[in-house]
């Protein structure tokens, strides 16, 4: 377990602006291009246009999980007044296999951000069985933990965030 002050979820404010703290439970890892999204890492738009290759673990294919991306920085990290910006929503994937697996709810819409750097945010959750889940009439003002709620999906059991600005932008977040 890692010290709560090294973790880098709570380093780059995800538990705390998306997420309570939670305890990692399931293997998730996120590609594109056959690059692997860790905590922090930087993406341009241009690298994460298509969906990423998602693959989740365990060892139970009866086991189901939900899939959220969302953007808490939307429209810019100094007002975010549309957090959180849902990018992805996919259901019922099962244990062992990945995010084609699943059902997609709301497409796959690529990060642009226009102002800052915006963390784009995965978040794994464990459903209780197969279940409905509705999308969203819209993706501004999303919150990860009331949807949690509403579909009885308890903690997260996995989550990882890249950073994300524009093209042209440069500088960035310091480490």
């Amino acid at each position: 377990m890692m010290p709560r002050e090294r973790d880098p979820l709570v380093v780059g404010r995800v538990i705390g602006d998306v997420l309570d703290s939670f305890t990692k439970s399931i293997n998730l890892s996120v590609s594109y291009n056959d690059r692997e999204v860790s905590n922090g890492c930087e993406l341009k738009p241009s690298q994460v246009v298509n969906q990423p290759r998602v693959d989740i673990g365990g060892d139970d294919l009866r086991a189901f999980h939900t899939l959220v991306m969302v953007d808490p920085d939307a429209p810019s990290p100094s007002d975010p007044n549309l957090r959180e910006y849902l990018h992805w929503l996919v259901t019922d994937i099962p244990a062992t296999t990945g995010a084609r697996f699943g059902q997609e709810i709301v497409c796959y819409e690529s990060p642009r951000p226009s102002m800052g750097i915006h963390r784009m945010v995965f978040v794994l959750f464990r459903q209780l069985g197969r279940q409905t889940v509705y999308a969203p009439g819209w993706r501004q003002n999303f919150n990860t933990k009331d949807f949690a709620e509403l579909y009885n999906l308890g903690s997260p059991v996995a989550a990882v965030y890249f950073n994300c600005q524009r093209e042209s932008g440069f500088g960035g977040r310091r480490r």
